[in-house]
């Protein structure tokens, strides 16, 4: 495992038997994205996420995609989820929570996050098909429990409304993630450096 820091940008690559894996982040980004992980849907979730969060991410990733999608997707959460908390840094002044009410079509679906570096999941997402495109709906909450676990953050996942249509389920977790980590993320620099923290210091940090 090899990684890069520089303020507000991280790059990390994991390698295993299963997976290759390249994430690079720049969370002061403009929400350019590209990604390729041989697993179409999920590049397209993460090509959303990416954008309503406002960050410049890249994801190279390749697999044994003839197994299933399982190491995949699984391995693409872990080496986002630590390219996010590396590229947080100390997480000196930053807005720390975030949150969205997002709607896809008739879903409704709350997300609330924390960038505390306690591990934390909660979600009520309940698949009614086995899969969306090529991606298993069983590995969308395993992937964001995963990359909460990586990133050390709290996530909550609470569906007003499930709606009827699978894609437009899936669509409003990663959109709504997306939109709490922008969010969670921004740096408030209205005044002087702080840790947003009464306790003067964040979980996991250094």
């Amino acid at each position: 495992m090899t990684e890069v820091a520089t303020p507000r940008r991280a790059e990390l690559s994991r390698k295993t038997g299963e997976t290759q894996v390249r994430v690079a982040i720049n969370l002061d980004g403009e929400g350019r994205v590209e990604v390729h992980t041989g697993i179409g849907f999920l590049d397209h979730m993460l090509q959303l996420l990416g954008h309503r969060a406002g960050i410049d991410l890249r994801i190279e990733a390749l697999g044994d995609l003839e197994v299933d999608d399982h190491h995949l997707t699984e391995d693409v959460a872990i080496v986002l989820g630590r390219t996010i908390g590396q590229a947080l840094g100390t997480k000196t002044s930053l807005r720390r929570y975030g949150s969205a009410l997002m709607p896809m079509d008739e879903v409704l679906v709350a997300v609330a996050l924390d960038l505390s570096g306690r591990i934390c999941f909660v979600s009520n997402y309940a698949p009614r098909r086995e899969s969306v495109g090529d991606l298993s709906t069983e590995m969308i909450p395993h992937f964001f429990k995963t990359l909460a676990a990586e990133a050390k953050l709290t996530l909550h996942f609470n569906f007003i409304h499930p709606g009827e249509n699978e894609h437009h389920r899936v669509e409003a977790l990663f959109k709504g993630f997306g939109q709490a980590l922008g969010q969670a993320a921004e740096m408030l620099t209205d005044r002087p450096p702080f840790i947003p923290s009464t306790k003067g210091v964040l979980e996991g940090v250094e």
